[in-house]
């Protein structure tokens, strides 16, 4: 860990002798835009026939920022900007070969590997959340909320308006964005704004602000100023009911339950309570349509993380979720109405409060209520919590947590840590004004009946990012009293093969990380990165548990393809008998095993694109080969089908066995229009012998209103293809403004 240290500070010195980044405030004082009220009725039909379009100020001149920040895009890119009482309108005009390259007609299919433009928007001007807009060149939409970290995952939906043109030297959108949808105080006449274009064929993203390479287009410390001569109007009130009603038929064979048919409703709402609070209710709420979970193969000792799908979880999430690091998060929003194998539980009803109650203050409230099932007693969630920016862009952040089990009295008394989970604690996250350094301390307490010890979490760390260096400095310590009935973490539950349970242990977890990218001005090489990673993971009395290191090394071509390189050293000190193979456990002990592995990726803008990748090695006292492949057909703008499949060979000694673990996901996706599509998904996974199959078909038969059709059908892997079960739904939302 010292080699990290000396390279942490080592970084530290080489932002202030030589980094010439700007800040965010520089940044608006050189990139602005004064917008003018408009007069004129726009028409949403991408034409930019209005006289709005030609007399306004335009933004121009975009600076490239991918594959690198040195100069300006190929092709140009105009914005005009207006508003009227109702809408803030933009009028884009991207300049190309007449041939624009999409992946999808997809709603909410984001702004990668797509000809596209993006609007983010600052209205509060304080570089800490904001909203980000894109549209590609066949008006296939999506929205977003960007919370300071700049991450971005498409889960929010709101209403508003777009269309495009395409013409033999241009492509044009056209964008009206309701004031209502956006959130922010009607006296503030600055706003951070920027632009951002993506040039597929040419491989270039470009930016209204000269946003540094290794940041993100999108990021909110590099936003231009939005000027208003006068106050923008009201907001207005946003209050919206969206009723749903399905009808299902299905057969669980496995669990032996017999076919039958069933109906079901209820209700979401949004009420705006002013500008920038909101208040959700949701009313039996039913995720029939979600996508399935995209399965892994998981080779760790300890569960994986998957990711949440269902939307009311979604909104304004970092609010919750973003407590802790990926391996350790208080709030994990899958608990909640979701078993350990992902099967539903019923919610009754939640609400959730969430927005800002002053310029420098973010609250959340939520409670949900489940209803019993099969045994399991009904349950209560509540989560609150409080940010307060500090220091420019810097934040404190402290949440409480409460889960109550409605199980008997008697049951309490029987098993007492099944009576309730409460969960508290604070972070301090530091940002600076540039964006490039970023720091945190938090600390998290838990609390169970009869426990009072070893049940805490705490961590502290930091992150530089300049346009070459990057590093990641983390300590962390989790008690083995630690409880998150709400949360999850990794590690703390070790599995012993040989007496079939789970014991809980502690740890200390230290990682550091520094990385190294070169952007070559010519040439065929876009970027060089090199990467060094390390953790090491201690037992609470200090002794030695676990540490890996990996070395990396990635090249991107201008082509868009890309190749990897790497590394992997381990070093195990296995505390509890564990199988991989389902015969006789590997003995407690130490394991030390390497591992190298190579991929490459052509380039995705042809119709027909391939992906391989392979790995060898050791595994524990045994041998471990992977062979991975991806193809992808692409018929734009309407068809997409590919293919992902993993093969993984574990082979032991003796009696400690083999297996051969084996993972194949075709996906097909049919765009008729932006407005229907149709995706069939399956999933062939030995390792969890099951076999699934997802057919969705959407039509968004009006803004935000949809029907879904949606087919389910689960098989064994072995024996294989026999039923274990399979569901038919039919879905359907409105979306009513009142």
């Amino acid at each position: 860990m010292r080699f990290f240290l000396l390279l942490f500070f080592a970084c530290a010195v080489y932002s202030n002798l030589f980094a010439q980044q700007r800040d965010g405030e520089a940044f608006q004082r050189e990139y602005k835009y004064a917008i003018e009220k408009t007069t004129d009725q726009i028409k949403i039909d991408g034409n930019l026939d209005e006289a709005v379009w030609s007399v306004k100020p335009r933004a121009g001149s975009f600076w490239l920022k991918y594959p690198n920040d040195l100069g300006h895009p190929k092709r140009s890119t105009e914005v005009v900007v207006t508003y009227d009482d109702k809408f803030i309108y933009f009028g884009f005009t991207a300049y190309d070969s007449g041939k624009a390259f999409i992946n999808s007609l997809k709603r909410d299919n984001g702004h990668d590997g797509n000809d596209c433009i993006g609007i983010v928007l600052d209205p509060t001007n304080q570089r800490t959340n904001g909203f980000f807009f894109v549209v590609n060149a066949y008006n296939a939409q999506s929205e977003d909320q960007l919370p300071m970290g700049d991450d971005n995952a498409w889960n929010w939906d709101n209403k508003w308006y777009s269309a495009t043109q395409r013409y033999n030297n241009r492509w044009t959108a056209e964008i009206a964005i309701p004031f209502k949808t956006l959130r922010y105080t009607a006296d503030k006449l600055l706003w951070g704004i920027n632009f951002l274009r993506v040039d597929t064929r040419s491989n270039e993203y470009s930016v209204w602000t000269h946003v540094p390479v290794n940041f993100p287009s999108h990021s909110l410390v590099f936003t231009g100023a939005l000027q208003w001569k006068t106050p923008p109007p009201q907001a207005g009130g946003n209050s919206v009911i969206i009723p749903y009603a399905t009808s299902s038929f299905s057969k669980d064979k496995q669990n032996g339950t017999p076919a039958k048919a069933t109906a079901n409703a209820g209700f979401d709402a949004k009420v705006a309570l002013n500008s920038s609070l909101n208040l959700d209710i949701t009313a039996n709420p039913d995720f029939s349509q979600v996508e399935v979970d995209r399965q892994v193969t998981n080779l760790t000792r300890f569960n994986i993380f998957f990711p949440e799908r269902r939307t009311f979880f979604l909104e304004n999430a970092d609010l919750f979720s973003t407590y802790g690091y990926p391996d350790n998060r208080p709030f994990y929003s899958r608990t909640i109405g979701l078993d350990a194998n992902g099967n539903k539980v019923p919610i009754i009803a939640g609400l959730r409060l969430t927005g800002n109650i002053d310029k420098s203050t973010r609250i959340g409230l939520m409670n949900m209520q489940t209803a019993s099932k099969n045994g399991v007693a009904a349950q209560n969630y509540t989560a609150a919590t409080i940010n307060k920016r500090v220091l420019k862009r810097s934040v404190v952040k402290a949440y409480f947590l409460n889960h109550e089990n409605f199980i008997s009295a008697a049951d309490k008394i029987k098993e007492p840590l099944k009576a309730y989970g409460r969960n508290a604690g604070f972070e301090f996250n530091y940002n600076n004004l540039k964006g490039n350094w970023e720091g945190w301390a938090a600390y998290n307490h838990s609390f169970k009946k009869s426990i009072h010890n070893k049940d805490y979490f705490y961590q502290f760390g930091g992150r530089y990012n300049d346009r070459n260096f990057s590093a990641i400095l983390n300590f962390a310590e989790v008690g083995t009293n630690y409880f998150t009935d709400m949360g999850f973490v990794s590690r703390i539950e070790n599995y012993d093969a040989e007496k079939d349970t789970l014991v809980r242990l502690g740890y200390k977890d230290i990682y550091g990380e520094v990385g190294y990218r070169i952007y070559p001005s010519n040439g065929a090489i876009n970027q060089h990165a090199f990467e060094l990673n390390h953790y090491l993971i201690l037992n609470p009395n200090n002794s030695f548990n676990e540490q890996g290191s990996e070395l990396s090394y990635s090249m991107q071509f201008t082509n868009t393809s890309n190749l990897s390189f790497n590394f992997n050293s381990n070093k195990v000190n296995l505390l509890f008998p564990l199988s991989f193979t389902g015969q006789v456990p590997l003995p407690k002990g130490t394991y030390n095993y390497q591992q190298v592995s190579v991929g490459y990726n052509f380039d995705f803008r042809k119709p027909l694109s391939f992906g391989v990748n392979a790995g060898i090695g050791g595994f524990y006292n045994g041998h471990y080969q992977s062979v991975g492949a991806s193809v992808n057909l692409r018929k734009q703008p309407h068809l997409n089908i590919g293919i992902n499949a993993e093969y993984n060979n574990l082979r032991f000694p003796g009696v400690y066995g083999s297996t051969e673990l084996l993972l194949i996901s075709p996906r097909v996706e049919l765009n008729f229009t932006t407005n229907l599509f149709w995706t069939t998904f399956f999933q062939y996974n030995t390792q969890r012998n099951n076999f699934n199959i997802n057919s969705r078909l959407q039509y968004r038969y009006r803004p935000m209103s949809d029907l879904f059709i949606v087919y389910t059908d689960n098989y064994f892997t072995d024996p294989l293809f026999k039923n274990r079960s399979r569901a038919l739904v039919l879905k359907m939302n409105y979306w009513l403004n009142l």
